[in-house]
């Protein structure tokens, strides 16, 4: 078993990319969550890749809502593959890995994500040359499910950093806190990056006053951080990109909820992964080696 994860090790470190990218960089992976779904989680996730790559980073977004996969309607694409036919060894990744006019790529997730637990070694090897192709990417960010199923606490535990969003409405602040209690008791022995999204505010006071709420009621009996990483506006122009299934920072860029994006990635970019995670980090805690 040791013999098979050094192995493991050894080809997600591989440079197969031919990008130039050194032995040091390291993939930031990004998991956006919700407690309850209705709080715009896939609008921001879209939204914060779009905006990463207008920075001149290389972005993946992997929709991870793998039973309400939507991020390709936000992007008006069909994908014909998903990573379901790399599991299954029918296609490659460049096979599935599709190109954006928006500076991105997307992969589409599958139900049967949660297979790979059980594959064969040689189907496990397929799958890991594969997906270490993704660690030419300077960030990946997973468009995870809303709730507290399975597979979405794999993917926020795997990940770097687990970004919940939720709304100033009672009931998206309680299953938010929900879901970052259920996080906490689950991997009490893990150390995660948790950071706290206020989405449909009207004001900036508005979103710091639920901010506050959550992160003193989350220290004091769940004696965990969360950060509080910001705020956008509730605004028509959301709802307007949605219809027209084009991202709000790309058609109406100068809006107040695009601006809310681009201060946020700027936090981001500022801050320091704790973790030694990476592609290579992410893909040994998702198949539990």
């Amino acid at each position: 078993m040791e013999d098979q994860a050094s192995e493991l090790r050894a080809m997600l470190h591989k440079n197969q990319d031919g990008t130039g990218r050194t032995e040091g960089h390291k993939t930031r992976v990004i998991a956006v969550t919700s407690g309850k779904g209705g709080v715009g989680k896939t609008n921001i996730s879209v939204n914060l890749a779009i905006a990463f790559a207008q920075t001149g980073k290389r972005v993946i977004l992997i929709d991870g809502d793998l039973g309400m996969a939507n991020v390709n309607v936000i992007l008006g694409i069909t994908p014909k593959a998903n990573l379901l036919d790399v599991i299954n060894k029918k296609k490659k990744m460049s096979e599935i890995i599709l190109d954006t006019e928006y500076g991105i790529q997307f992969i589409a997730g599958a139900n049967g994500f949660s297979r790979i637990a059980n594959l064969s070694q040689d189907e496990l090897d397929f799958f890991a040359e594969e997906f270490s192709t993704l660690a030419s990417a300077d960030i990946i960010i997973i468009d995870t499910g809303a709730g507290v199923s399975d597979n979405v606490l794999r993917f926020i535990e795997a990940a770097d950093e687990a970004y919940v969003v939720t709304t100033p409405e009672p009931t998206a602040i309680t299953d938010a806190y929900g879901l970052i209690k259920i996080i906490a008791t689950e991997f009490v022995d893990t150390q995660l990056n948790l950071k706290l999204l206020v989405n449909k505010v009207h004001t900036a006071d508005g979103g710091k006053r639920i901010a506050d709420q959550i992160t003193k009621v989350v220290g004091q009996f769940l004696n965990t951080n969360i950060e509080y990483l910001g705020f956008i506006y509730d605004d028509p122009a959301v709802t307007s990109s949605v219809l027209r299934q084009k991202p709000f920072i790309i058609a109406q860029p100068n809006s107040k909820p695009a601006v809310c994006i681009k201060h946020i990635v700027g936090r981001i970019d500022k801050t320091v992964i704790k973790t030694d995670g990476g592609v290579s980090g992410f893909f040994k805690k998702i198949i539990g080696r």
